[in-house]
């Protein structure tokens, strides 16, 4: 009987396991070599533009390139009698931490006090929190700022319903340009004067998005972690976005909208978790363009706790790809008049199938799975080419880390995290792939509203603030057991238990060594798992 279950499992072995698994390398493979020359491409652009900026400095100094505001005569004279009606939104649900501080850099921003107006979008369910809201707002009215309190008493659409109405209030359809900040978001107070000229000297420039500066960003190891990564998408993607296509992703805060495109677009429509990349799409369809400002940084506080870093991973892993298959065919089927093939060509393929699909995909197939379970066939069985396996990751991992210097010494804890998240990041694509359950789960990140540690402990840890879209069900984070917390994260635990199980058959059976990878990339599981990351 047992020879003929081993029989069996050999046959089933050579006939189906590894052809399949081989094939599976190959894929990888594959889609390796596409990140690698789309990271190339894009790193060869950023340098070229460099070489463009430092030319244009050494020939004029007095002309003003990309890296400074392009137009000075609204910087030079801000009460100019051609200077737009500004509309400064700030949408916000219980932000007892930082309500303060957003509305306070929102106030102090420098433009005529006659054409800007605050809108505070409060969805906030506590009434002692509107309460404390309001009355911030009420105090700066008594300064003379001219601040609109705003709260509903439904929460439709959540932040793109917000900001909906926020336009449909007759102030606010008297304004050219919306800007918009998250609650977290703290605008130095010459941004509308360093983003404002743009959209005034080019009418068919529809948004100017700034960087994100982290203030809490020496927080903690993953408060590090985050930071390399952000800094590659805002001083490569965005930058490449922008010069190349004219198109990047709006970040959702920020940034500073033309009222006019935003309403030829359709307006904030809450179909997706990520209703400003949604926002952003329809509006370079309709062939508007975007720039991207990376010498205005606007301040903002990054997710320290890894509970609130994973729900926000979710919302911007699934929110693209359930974007993605709701607007494959309409980009398609637009009219070559305004957008150009080139152009749908970076949207379907760049921007989504790569960054927003292919990227999470690889990571977790090839490096928690496919790897994994080359070592149990063998190097004899299966052919992994190792220029896949080492040379490629490391180039793409070098060009990651060029954009953030000071953190080269944590590149080894970048990867090992990365990988584990990507476990994370792959389910949450596939459900916004599938529109199945969770597809449009909105949970609101957690701030501390401090940027520093040695204070942070004074602020109690909220639950985090968890809905979901019409038609789906309302759940929160706190809904699980004491012990399956959000502290405990059994996937990872399990991953990490395969991956030393894998380290642990290498070292008794392999030959190339894998087990040095298998064994860091195990423990960094378990430490994802039983919670040991964040502040």
């Amino acid at each position: 009987m047992m020879s003929r279950l081993a029989w069996a499992w050999r046959a089933v072995r050579c006939g189906v396991v590894l052809p399949t698994l081989q094939l599976a390398v190959y894929v990888c493979v594959a889609m390796s070599i596409m990140l690698f020359l789309e990271r190339l491409y894009m790193a060869l652009v950023v340098a070229a533009l460099w070489l463009i900026r430092r030319r244009r400095r050494r020939s004029n100094r007095r002309e003003q390139d990309d890296d400074g505001a392009e137009n000075d005569q609204l910087l030079q004279d801000p009460e100019a009698a051609n200077s737009p009606m500004v509309l400064v939104q700030i949408p916000m649900f219980n932000e007892k931490q930082v309500y303060r501080l957003s509305i306070g850099a929102a106030c102090g921003m420098t433009w005529p006090s006659d054409k800007l107006v605050i809108q505070v979008l409060d969805d906030s369910t506590d009434p002692a929190i509107r309460e404390m809201v309001e009355g911030e707002c009420g105090r700066w009215a008594g300064k003379g700022v001219s601040i609109r309190y705003e709260n509903r008493r439904n929460r439709s659409g959540y932040k793109a319903g917000a900001m909906r109405e926020g336009l449909r209030k007759a102030y606010a359809r008297e304004c050219e340009l919306v800007a918009i900040f998250d609650a977290d978001f703290q605008p130095d107070a010459d941004f509308l004067l360093r983003t404002v000229p743009v959209l005034v000297a080019d009418p068919g420039v529809a948004l100017v998005q700034a960087r994100w500066r982290f203030v809490n960003a020496d927080e903690c190891l993953l408060t590090r972690i985050q930071e390399m990564s952000l800094d590659y998408h805002f001083r490569v993607e965005q930058e490449v976005g922008s010069a190349c296509h004219g198109f990047f992703g709006f970040n959702g805060t920020a940034g500073v909208w033309r009222v006019r495109a935003l309403e030829e677009a359709g307006g904030w429509k809450e179909r997706t978790t990520v209703e400003d990349m949604d926002l952003a799409v329809r509006a370079s369809l309709r062939g508007w363009r975007f720039v991207y400002v990376g010498h205005v940084g606007v301040r903002n506080e990054l997710p320290s706790t890894l509970r609130a870093y994973r729900y926000q991973q979710h919302r911007w892993s699934c929110g693209p790809a359930n974007l993605f298959r709701k607007i494959f065919l309409e980009v398609l089927s637009s009219p070559t008049a305004r957008v150009s093939p080139w152009k749908k060509l970076h949207l379907l393929y760049d921007f989504f199938f790569l960054r927003k699909l292919v990227a999470h995909l690889l990571t977790f197939s090839f490096y928690c799975v496919v790897i994994p379970a080359c070592v149990l066939a063998g190097s004899d069985h299966v052919r992994l080419p190792k220029y896949v396996a080492l040379y490629v990751p490391a180039a793409i991992t070098l060009l990651n880390a060029a954009c953030t210097p000071r953190s080269c010494h944590l590149l080894i804890f970048w990867i090992l995290f990365e990988n584990v998240m990507s476990m994370h990041r792959t389910k949450a694509t596939l459900i916004g792939l599938l529109e199945a359950t969770r597809a449009n789960e909105w949970v609101v990140t957690d701030k501390r509203g401090n940027a520093n540690p040695k204070h942070q402990h004074q602020h109690q840890q909220q639950p985090a603030n968890t809905t979901t879209r019409p038609g789906k069900k309302t759940t929160t984070s706190s809904s699980r057991t004491s012990f399956f917390n959000n502290d405990v994260h059994v996937a990872e635990i399990l991953l990490g238990a395969c991956l030393l199980y894998c380290a642990l058959y290498d070292i008794a059976y392999g030959r190339d060594s894998f087990y040095i990878y298998l064994l860091l990339q195990s423990a960094a599981a378990f430490i994802v798992g039983f919670g040991y990351v964040g502040a």
